[in-house]
């Protein structure tokens, strides 16, 4: 198994890592970007996962799984061309939930699972 973090504020204060590599899969934490903006927050969030992914060994495109946490849905659709160019011709089966955040001032967090390199 190995333990990834990103140096993140609450990485520290919660006791978790951005990401831990076991049983043949990359689990990336639910990931909030900065930003004053839902897909500002979005591109961040998905630049600190790719980071995350990166030291992992693996890219975007082996991403099978991810979910998108909102506190308002309808700021999700303002998200859905940077989504779908980040991903391109590798999508992951997704999955969006409205729900309160760990502060306000984030619209998104997003998750992923990706398969581990080999």
């Amino acid at each position: 198994m190995k333990r990834i973090s990103s140096g993140g504020e609450f990485e520290q204060k919660l006791g978790y890592c951005r990401a831990v590599v076991a049983g043949g899969f990359v689990h990336v934490a639910g990931t909030v970007g900065q930003g004053d903006d839902v897909v500002t927050q979005c591109r961040d969030a998905l630049r600190i996962i790719t980071a995350a992914l990166e030291e992992a060994g693996v890219t975007l495109a082996d991403v099978v799984r991810v979910t998108y946490m909102l506190p308002d849905r309808a700021e999700f659709a303002s998200c859905w061309p940077l989504l779908a160019e980040t991903f391109g011709a590798h999508p992951p089966a997704a999955t969006m939930i409205e729900c309160g955040l760990i502060d306000p001032k984030y619209r998104i967090e997003i998750e992923v699972t990706a398969l581990a390199a080999t």
